[in-house]
């Protein structure tokens, strides 16, 4: 049984998914603007914490991560200019091409860290009509009103507003300006924001209320509803997320359909420098090739992340990453140690040992993900086993060998010999879940244009009676 902290409810809670074998999880992914630094990262890492540790559990996972690419504007309260548009300015690009450029950046980055890609990473530009539609809805069910910068959520018309982060709402102040108007209570947030009248923006669209773009906070209603059909398992963000975007979220989809939009909310906290979120401003913006380039592997970082709680705050510092990257050295060098030892079948101490430690690890893990105390559950293994090695004993090695594989399903530290298959790109996953999704929708001619596409670009599909399979080419 896995335990997991639902941020809804405050408690930790036993975890039930709506279907017994299968977890849908939506994420909130990055504002594909800028460089993610590292701690937009740590939520990645997160996030494939969950999905490795449910995996282990034996469900199969099904998971949408979005990727902003417009509405997303430098204050989160509805105000200054759209970060697309200002990263355009900034590099003399189109919004487009920043997105573009930014997104394989950071699924560069994902790859170096060894997280593996969901099955799904919609564009908010894809779902434009999507988002008016929901926003009609909610102004047909009188939840919206229209000042002369925008249409706004009214939330006082839904009462459950303050609920989900236990926010006072009494203690803001009323009247709080914004760029062009007036909002009428401070917790109102943007659904459509109209194009300034003096300049004509990169990424606009029509809508009943006029020439504009979505707000920041619709196009994750819509995605997640169209690709994993709300309610779902399990929604992920930041501890940033909760008191705006995600309350926004549940006020949007609650007051338009009456139910829930997601069954568990998790959230990570941060990484921290000095105790302040990383920033440009304050020369704290770290990305992962500035950790490569100062001789470190992303994996370091990875396992700097595994050694803390999801629900405590890491402050980052290179003395920090060195003592990880000494741990994970020190994992290598007993597998190593390992592999150059015969193996002996029997020490009964020894193998009782390896059972219970990995007893004690998925334990560890299925409380919350409290991957610091599996970690710990490992290094105390490799103490004792150095020992039991100094002492002259027999060492079952294809037994501790096995145990570390099955470590290294939640670690991915690459701490045993990769095989010589390559991993996959994330954009031919995405092109073989699309093809297999339009053969289980008997759209065959889609399915073939697709195997064909998959072909051109290196890599065959084989179909068989119960699944598909996908592999480089071989001639």
């Amino acid at each position: 049984m896995i335990k997991l902290y639902n941020t809804a409810t405050k408690s930790l809670a036993p975890f039930k998914p709506i279907h017994p074998k299968r977890v849908s999880i939506y994420s909130c992914g990055p504002t594909v603007y800028d460089r993610q630094h590292i701690g937009n990262l740590r939520k990645s890492l997160f996030d494939d914490l969950l999905k490795r540790t449910l995996s282990i559990h034996g469900y199969t996972v099904y998971s949408v991560t979005n990727i902003t690419d417009v509405g997303h504007l430098v204050s989160d309260e509805d105000t200054g200019e759209d970060k697309l548009e200002k990263g355009a300015k900034r590099e003399n690009l189109t919004a487009l091409e920043v997105a573009q450029k930014y997104t394989q950046l950071w699924q560069e980055d994902l790859h170096k860290l060894n997280i593996i890609p969901s099955d799904h990473y919609p564009k908010a530009t894809d779902y434009i009509k999507e988002q008016i539609n929901l926003i009609k809805r909610l102004e047909r069910k009188g939840y919206t009103y229209i000042i002369s910068d925008g249409v706004y959520f009214d939330t006082t018309k839904f009462p459950e507003y303050a609920d989900f982060a236990h926010l006072k709402l009494e203690d803001q102040e009323g009247g709080a300006r914004v760029d062009i108007g007036d909002k009428k209570s401070p917790s109102d947030f943007a659904l459509w924001k109209f194009s300034p009248q003096d300049e004509q923006r990169q990424m606009e669209w029509n809508s009943p209320w006029g020439i504009g773009f979505p707000g920041w906070h619709s196009e994750c209603v819509v995605m997640a509803d169209s690709l994993l059909h709300a309610p779902f398992d399990i929604h992920t963000g930041g501890k940033d997320h909760i008191a705006i975007h995600h309350t926004n979220e549940i006020a949007q989809f609650k007051a338009d359909t009456g139910k829930p939009m997601a069954n568990y909310w998790l959230h990570s906290y941060f990484l921290t420098i000095d105790e302040a979120k990383m920033s440009k401003s304050a020369g704290t913006f770290i990305t992962l090739d500035d950790i490569i380039t100062q001789g470190y592997s992303p994996l370091d970082l990875r396992l700097l992340v595994l050694m803390a709680h999801y629900r405590s705050d890491i402050d980052f510092s290179w003395d920090s990453l060195q003592q990880a990257k000494q741990s994970r050295q020190r994992i290598l060098t007993f597998i190593n140690r390992i592999q150059n030892l015969p193996h002996h079948k029997r020490n009964l101490n020894i193998q009782k040992l390896i059972r219970n430690t990995y007893t004690s690890f998925r334990r560890a893990l299925f409380n919350d993900l409290d991957s610091p105390q599996a970690v710990a559950q490992i290094f105390e293994f490799i103490r004792t086993i150095n020992s039991a090695i100094d002492n002259g004993e027999p060492i079952p090695r294809r037994h501790i060998i096995k145990l570390f594989q099955r470590f290294e399903r939640i670690l991915a530290l690459d701490i045993l010999e990769k095989k010589e298959s390559q991993e996959i790109p994330v954009d031919i996953v995405e092109l073989f879940n699309q093809r297999n999704q339009a053969r289980a929708d008997k759209n065959f001619a889609k399915a073939d244009d697709l195997r064909e596409e998959l072909y051109n670009k290196g890599y065959t599909i084989k179909d068989t009676s119960d699944k598909s399979t996908l592999s480089p080419n071989s001639d």
